[in-house]
């Protein structure tokens, strides 16, 4: 009996028709489940293909843009060209700068068009003028959407021009993922609570109770079969020493805890959203907040281990020993380990930044640290409360350091407000540039850069400050110089005053 031929494999594996006598019900089903198959299929797979199918040109115009960005398009149908200039709500009397000349139309009934990019993180005021006249034609002010695409249509009427943004492509909603890492936190915070609550329930500590005392029943159980005890006496008669522990204050290391974990995520990006990072100039966000935060709880750790290592018996003298070699040491490492960028090449002294974060943080701690221990007293329940001035005990106790903060003050607000600066107002703040219509473009800082440029030099300070972004400075300027370290001294400060009044109602807690 000749053998048949097997047939060609066509790629596509059809069933061959069974009779239905034959057919189990397994294959009945299993016919059943690829009809299901195919209609999920048909539903969801032939939209999908379809879509992938047919272009989306709007789409398509995204994919160049970068975060805080959006697409703008300015069609122009007037017979002149249009010339277009733009304004930050950020940039305070600021003038505005050109985004680009938008061509006359080629013909009647139809428009030349010109794509731009532009800034979503503040709103932006478009100003547009008729050239060569300068004539302005229309100003609008708009807010635009990350990752949007926008069409601005200039267009003319029988005597007048008139201007309007159409939204082409809806932007992305970029606050979501840190709405869902604070819904995250919240959920967290609230699985706690609810987990404490139903812990500190009688019925749940009974539970808890007896089976913890069932564990402790087994392992003493196993204990004494499995491992016999070999007395010592001279172990037996060693008594162990409880181990000393140090109280801490949970208000100051939370608060600590919450400015390094807000530092940490403002330096890695703050997840480029722009209230994560510093400001220009005029304004504060929340990146501005973490470095006086740390700078006013570094001052209350000072007051409180200051209290407790003189009630211990450490004299002044060795403590500013050790206030003096940790300042030193900040110092050198903000200097020539945080400030190099050593992927650009090794370390050199001609384009060395001075000043710095931390540099600013040892002097800080220097000065603040010798007052108190110049002015510390390490008993405080022997002072008299009886007197007409108790009330204000906590803080007159400590008037020589009050005198000094408040001189140095005194000393920044002369520098900063009646010091000559050559080339800028006598008194002047601002950040130079475009603000002030760009009448003070090289003054940025006032006498603060003045100060530091004459100290350091223009090249041993902060060359890209943030006041670049919008302002669009070129003058080198250390938000971090010689002169705000004054300001850094009286948060600390603030702080250490702050620690004196805990450590003085500590034992009078009705008093508060």
């Amino acid at each position: 009996m000749a053998k048949k031929k097997p047939k060609k494999n066509t790629g596509v594996v059809i069933g061959e028709p069974k009779n239905p006598k034959n057919m189990t019900h397994f294959e009945g089903n299993n016919n059943s489940f690829r009809a299901v198959i195919a209609l999920l299929v048909a539903v969801c797979v032939v939209p999908l293909t379809a879509d992938v199918l047919t272009p989306d040109f709007s789409h398509q115009r995204r994919l160049d843009l970068k975060m805080d960005e959006a697409l703008l398009r300015v069609n122009n149908e007037l017979d002149s060209d249009v010339l277009v200039t733009w304004r930050s709500e950020r940039c305070y009397q600021c003038f505005y700068q050109q985004l680009g000349v938008i061509p006359a139309r080629p013909s009647p009934g139809q428009s030349s068009s010109v794509d731009f990019t532009v800034s979503t993180q503040h709103a932006i005021t478009l100003q547009l003028n008729s050239t060569p006249d300068t004539l302005e034609l229309c100003k609008l002010q708009f807010h635009f959407g990350e990752h949007g695409n926008y069409s601005l249509w200039m267009k003319n009427l029988t005597n007048s021009s008139r201007c309007s943004i159409v939204t082409d492509a809806d932007p992305v909603n970029s606050y979501i993922p840190i709405l869902v890492a604070f819904a995250i936190y919240v959920g967290l915070a609230l699985m706690f609570l609810i987990g404490r609550k139903i812990l500190g329930l009688s019925a749940v500590r009974g539970l808890v109770f007896r089976f913890s005392g069932s564990m402790e029943t087994e392992r003493l159980i196993n204990s004494e079969l499995g491992y016999p005890r070999i007395e010592s006496p001279v172990t037996d008669s060693i008594s162990p020493v409880p181990a000393s522990t140090s109280k801490r204050l949970r208000s100051v290391d939370t608060f600590r805890g919450i400015s390094l974990v807000i530092m940490v995520f403002v330096n890695y990006g703050g997840g480029r959203y722009w209230f994560f990072r510093h400001e220009s100039w005029n304004g504060l966000t929340v990146a501005d907040l973490v470095f006086p935060w740390f700078v006013f709880i570094m001052g209350t750790s000072i007051s409180l281990s200051v209290s407790s290592l003189l009630r211990s018996g450490s004299t002044r003298c060795s403590l500013l020993r050790k206030v003096v070699w940790r300042s030193v040491q900040l110092f050198i490492i903000g200097v020539f380990i945080i400030n190099p960028n050593y992927c650009q090449g090794p370390l050199s002294w001609n384009n060395l930044r001075i000043a710095g974060v931390l540099q600013r943080l040892s002097w800080s701690y220097l000065v603040v640290a010798s007052l108190d221990l110049t002015v510390a007293r390490g008993h405080l329940d022997v002072l008299t409360t009886d007197s007409w001035w108790s009330p204000g005990l906590d803080v007159l106790l400590y008037w020589p350091a009050w005198v000094c903060v408040l001189l140095l003050e005194a000393l920044w607000l002369f520098l900063t407000f009646l010091l000559p600066v050559p080339g800028c107002p006598t008194g002047y703040l601002g950040p130079g540039g475009i603000g002030d219509m760009g009448r003070y473009s090289d003054c940025t800082g006032g006498a603060a850069a003045f100060i530091d440029r004459w100290l350091l030099g223009e090249n041993h300070i902060y060359q890209t400050p943030s006041s670049r972004v919008i302002y669009a400075t070129h003058v080198p300027y250390d938000p971090e110089g010689v002169l705000g370290s004054i300001n850094s001294i009286l948060m600390a400060f603030l702080g250490l005053q702050a620690g004196k009044i805990i450590l003085h109602y500590r034992e009078l807690p009705r008093s508060i």
